[in-house]
């Protein structure tokens, strides 16, 4: 890859204004140079910018602030020194609708876009080239410090899962159905190449983008410089690769999560050095959900986990095997809540089909006053929870009244296994 492309991440989404910080001397759209405070607000169709001093500077529906080279930006706290100047996002919000979603400030490297959608909010867009933003996200998804194998393993499936999403962009004349409702099924999946404005965003819908922030040792740097321009590829395409925190033990099949169709190099695999045979019946679910097996991704080494995975993400402590417990009435709140529907007395939760993993795709809620299929994983991960269950492969059984959740995994499972592989690198497997 000697050309590497720019890309466009969405950091900011439909906001009625954007304020920041701009490290060092940026040049506007027929403005600047500016630096310092700033707050951009939609007005009237456009986006009014005010500096420092707040005063208004700009007016326009999209405005570009390009960096200017400077001296070296030193970090606080001792951290790594970037060349180059940057600029600060304030209240960016991360893992949407998840359970660990909640706001920081974050700094950027390359140019800020501001754009103004029709509904009169505004985009904030990071425009940076390729192999930076690849050195954010591997120490974005998981930490920085991880084992080197892993993060160069990271940093080429990165890579080819956004140059594959960017080729199918390009590509598509007319968008994939991500939605199907009938009478007594809503279906619905959520693609990671449906951004308008943008290429990707910037959190788990698409791959976790923190900036410069996140970015405290070298390995990450180092991680992609030495897998510069790799990526895997099946029948001369980029592969789609994706992952996943913990797959539970075994990994699923790319129809169970998004479109109905066979990817031959997303299929189920056990995550562990012995085989374990993929899940059938509802009587094997049960049975593999409330073992206990031998897997990479069920690590008990917390000081491992404490040097894999970043600071948000240590404080999910069971997520090989896990439990959530609903009294009837809270579990009724929630499906209403959540899917739009009243079901009225919840009567029973009946898993439809599963993949081999043990994760749901279709799944029948039975209520008083409806009865209703829905899918895929993720839509059912958000029906039964008020940010999202860890994942879809858990059985259902009523404990003296209450609902309890018995579950395997974190995430969707298809692809590469994230805290499995880490282990993996730390037992001495290779990125290849």
């Amino acid at each position: 890859m000697k050309n590497q492309p720019k890309i466009t991440v969405g950091i900011m989404d439909r906001q009625a204004g954007v304020s920041g910080r701009l490290d060092g001397n940026f040049n506007g759209n027929g403005f600047g140079p500016v630096s310092g405070l700033f707050s951009a607000r939609s007005e009237a169709g456009t986006i009014a910018f005010f500096d420092e001093a707040n005063r208004e500077t700009c007016r326009s529906p999209l405005i570009r602030l390009t960096s200017r080279e400077g001296s070296p930006l030193r970090r606080r706290q001792g951290k790594k020194a970037h060349s180059g100047q940057t600029f600060t996002l304030f209240n960016v919000t991360i893992g949407n609708r998840f359970h660990w979603e909640r706001k920081e400030k974050q700094t950027f490297q390359g140019d800020l876009i501001l754009q103004v959608r029709k509904d009169g909010t505004i985009t904030a867009i990071n425009e940076i080239p390729l192999e930076d933003y690849l050195k954010s996200v591997i120490s974005s998804e998981m930490s920085a410090e991880a084992p080197m194998e892993f993060l160069k393993a990271h940093a080429i499936l990165s890579r080819s899962w956004l140059l594959a999403a960017l080729d199918r962009k390009k590509k598509r004349k007319e968008p994939p159905a991500k939605t199907i409702e009938t009478e007594g099924e809503v279906i619905r999946w959520y693609d990671r190449e449906d951004h308008d404005l943008f290429d990707v965003c910037a959190d788990d819908h698409c791959q976790r983008y923190q900036g410069v922030t996140k970015i405290v040792s070298n390995q990450a740097e180092e991680a992609v410089r030495e897998t510069h321009g790799k990526v895997i590829t099946y029948q001369d395409e980029i592969c789609d690769a994706r992952y996943s925190k913990a797959c539970g033990g075994i990994t699923e099949e790319f129809a169970t999560a998004w479109d109905y169709k066979r990817v031959p190099y997303l299929e189920s695999i056990s995550d562990a050095s012995i085989t374990h045979q993929p899940v059938r019946t509802e009587e094997e679910a049960s049975r593999w959900i409330l073992s206990d097996p031998e897997a990479y991704c069920h690590t008990k080494d917390e000081g491992l986990l404490e040097k894999i995975l970043p600071d948000f993400d240590r404080e999910t402590k069971k997520f090989f095997r896990w439990r959530v417990e609903y009294s009837r009435k809270e579990l009724e709140e929630i499906l209403r809540e959540k899917s739009g529907f009243d079901f009225g007395t919840l009567k029973e939760i009946v898993p439809l089909n599963r993949g081999p993993s043990g994760r749901i795709s279709r799944l029948k809620i039975i209520g008083s006053k409806r009865s209703l299929a829905v899918g895929k994983e993720l839509e059912i991960r958000r029906w039964l929870s008020r940010s999202h269950l860890y994942s879809s492969a858990f059985i259902v059984a009523v404990e003296a009244g209450q609902f309890v959740l018995y579950g395997a995994g974190w995430g969707h499972g298809v692809g590469l296994c994230q805290i499995g592989a880490s282990v993996m690198a730390a037992q001495g497997f290779s990125a290849e």
